[in-house]
């Protein structure tokens, strides 16, 4: 019945900025762009490398991450990658600051977090072919 995740939904508090932050430094390709006037918000869709889609949303005046990391809900969104070291490299060059890489003691995998321009937490997770 379910075949998979199809997209994950954020709310940006400031749409250009997290666009910028999803399309131009994480690479994720713009499907659409919608202002929504009846809601006085923007909902951008994203495309990742694998197929699934990333929504982005702005609304005026949402509230701020009431904690980090550990506020009940979403607790972080984790991403692959083939080579954690070229990735974290990449986004340091992007001013992205990474936390050092560690070693998952159950798999193994190397993994690392970093923030979007909301402080979400995001994670890079090496998953070698």
């Amino acid at each position: 019945m379910i075949q998979g995740i199809h997209h994950v939904a954020l709310i940006a508090s400031d749409i250009v900025v997290s666009k910028r932050f999803y399309h131009e430094v994480l690479g994720f390709e713009i499907l659409a762009e919608n202002y929504r006037k009846a809601r006085n918000s923007w909902k951008v869709d994203l495309q990742l490398p694998d197929g699934r889609q990333l929504e982005l949303f702005s609304f005026p005046e949402s509230p701020s991450r009431p904690s980090f990391p550990e506020a009940q809900g979403l607790r972080h969104l984790a991403f692959s990658t083939q080579n954690i070291d070229e990735a974290t490299a990449y986004l340091e060059s992007q001013g992205v600051q990474c936390e050092p890489v560690r070693v998952d003691p159950y798999t193994q995998a190397r993994f690392t977090f970093f923030q979007d321009p909301d402080g979400l937490p995001l994670e890079l997770y090496e998953v070698p072919h």
